[in-house]
């Protein structure tokens, strides 16, 4: 099996509604973060390729998309490594985006050198993208759009699809020509799911 669908939108972009949906469409297993956390002997793969040695015929053995974090960091270099992989760059309003990170993902501190693996994990692959600043509106706000626009710039538009999961099922259909499920867009892992299941909520000041 090989990868015929890379996400590079970042985190708390509709990620996990795009996972369901490509398995719908028959794009799965999809990569997820939750993956990681469902086999965590990958952590150490994910440490190596930010390292800059990456194996990804073994990160992604048995599955056939990918979408958020830790493979959106990578997906220039993924789309090289899956050349007939299409790429699909999730967007949300800047703004949106940032009180998300904050009120979920971004929550917890991920210490570069923490003995937990997986909290260094994300030290590497994410935290390094914002300069180790994850609570930093404007650095955050600044790396997100400048990503957003570079993805645009280094992938060419007919192997791309600028994508909001709000926009329903038609662009994604119809950018991987596959039909239109007569099912709703799946719109899952909202804030209030992320905190429900992560425990205490967040104040409402730093809420999405």
């Amino acid at each position: 099996m090989t990868l015929k669908v890379i996400g590079a939108g970042y985190g708390r972009t509709g990620t996990m509604s795009m996972k369901l949906a490509l398995e719908q469409l028959g794009f799965g297993p999809c990569y997820h973060m939750v993956e990681v956390f469902r086999n965590p002997a990958s952590i150490g793969l994910w440490e190596a390729a930010a390292d800059g040695k990456p194996d990804w015929a073994q990160i992604f053995a048995g599955y056939s998309s990918t979408v958020d974090w830790p493979s959106a960091t990578f997906y220039k270099e993924l789309a090289d490594a899956y050349p007939e992989a299409k790429v699909i760059l999730t967007l949300r309003d800047p703004e949106a985006w940032y009180r998300s990170t904050q009120a979920t993902i971004f929550a917890r501190e991920f210490p570069p050198n923490s003995e937990e693996p997986f909290l260094r994990m994300v030290s590497k692959c994410v935290g390094r993208l914002f300069d180790q600043r994850m609570h930093d509106k404007e650095t955050l706000i600044s790396v997100y759009n400048r990503h957003n626009e570079t993805v645009q710039k280094v992938i060419p538009a007919e192997r791309l699809l600028v994508y909001d999961v709000a926009e329903g099922w038609a662009p994604l259909c119809g950018f991987l020509g596959v039909p239109v499920p007569d099912s709703p867009m799946p719109k899952v892992n909202t804030t209030e799911e992320f905190q429900a299941r992560q425990g205490p909520p967040i104040p409402e000041s730093a809420q999405a």
